[in-house]
């Protein structure tokens, strides 16, 4: 049965917010949401949720920003354990799911509404189970294909964002470099992230010799908008890495049905995107330029998705 009572949370770096579900549709007017520094871990998230109500979960689907193994996952900004033992515990639910963000994301791909979506490049048209990419930038960066086999979603969970900062340019190793003093080892969410953001705009700062106190994302987008320089150098430059890493991970995985990018930091840039040079950098792959055209691009500006992605992941384990 796919329409069996559900419940999917999706624990996010500040807050947790848990809602019912019923087959792929979460049911909106159920969602609540919950301050992760007021808990002590997603047990008692759950109890409260579950208190308001008479109804009992036949599933719970649970999504974490953090490595999930075996069912086990472990916050990376949290000190929480995520079990799905111990969520069945607590809730009484058959079917349990622990799933990293990026997975949750992958999921919720196929049950986006159009107007969910904006359209970045526009690619070529492609059978209903060719291969997806999800791109996630925001307070950290990861990336995961999306698969169709045998009438099931298939989305590998990885640590797509700590791969060694990629550099094509004297500009861009002067950046490695400092990056590299700063904060060791550069991997690629330090300039491609939130904090990845602030630390572009920090070295070109830097470079000009200014000392004044490091301005954070916010402040930094907003200087853009007002046509500031500085940050506009910043942007172009977190742009183009964004750009090229979209562009690296679709000739690895070859998402013709698409690329979707999600994540709080890449929806604010997302009508600037073209001005500042995402489609250049995507496709900037030498004899393999013309090749890029067609995989086309979304921005997902849905910030529930990932909750959508909990109930299309236990409606098709339901189904089978």
């Amino acid at each position: 049965m796919t329409d069996e009572l559900a419940v999917v949370a999706d624990i996010g770096g500040t807050n947790t917010r848990v809602a019912y579900a019923r087959g792929t549709q979460v049911q909106m007017h159920t969602v609540k949401r919950y301050r992760n520094a007021d808990q002590a871990g997603i047990e008692p998230i759950l109890r409260d949720f579950l208190s308001g109500s008479d109804a009992r979960p036949h599933a719970v689907c649970v999504d974490m920003a953090g490595p999930v193994k075996d069912g086990v996952g472990q916050m990376t900004n949290l000190s929480w354990t995520i079990a799905a033992d111990s969520i069945a515990r607590e809730t009484g639910a058959k079917v349990v799911s622990v799933l990293n963000d990026m997975q949750a994301q992958g999921f919720a791909v196929a049950h986006l509404d159009h107007a969910a979506q904006r359209a970045i490049l526009p690619g070529r048209p492609a059978d209903e189970g060719a291969t997806r990419l999800v791109v996630n930038v925001g307070t950290g960066l990861n990336a995961s294909p999306v698969y169709r086999m045998g009438g099931q979603t298939v989305v590998p969970p990885a640590e797509a964002g700590h791969i060694t900062m990629p550099v094509q340019t004297e500009e861009e190793l002067r950046l490695k470099t400092w990056v590299a003093a700063q904060h060791g080892t550069p991997g690629l969410e330090d300039v491609l992230s939130g904090r990845g953001f602030e630390r572009i705009h920090a070295w070109l700062s830097a470079e000009a010799g200014d000392d004044s106190p490091a301005l954070d994302a916010s402040a930094i987008m907003k200087a853009f908008e007002n046509g500031d320089p500085r940050a506009t150098h910043a942007a172009k430059l977190f742009v183009r890495f964004m750009g090229r890493y979209a562009g690296n991970l679709a000739l690895i995985t070859l998402p013709f049905g698409g690329i979707y990018l999600v994540g709080g930091v890449v929806r604010h840039f997302g009508p600037h995107l073209l001005r500042l040079g995402f489609a250049e950098s995507f496709a900037d792959k030498g004899r393999f330029g013309p090749y890029m055209t067609q995989f086309p691009v979304h921005l997902v500006e849905d910030d529930y998705a990932a909750l959508t992605g909990c109930a299309g992941h236990l409606a098709e384990r339901l189904a089978h």
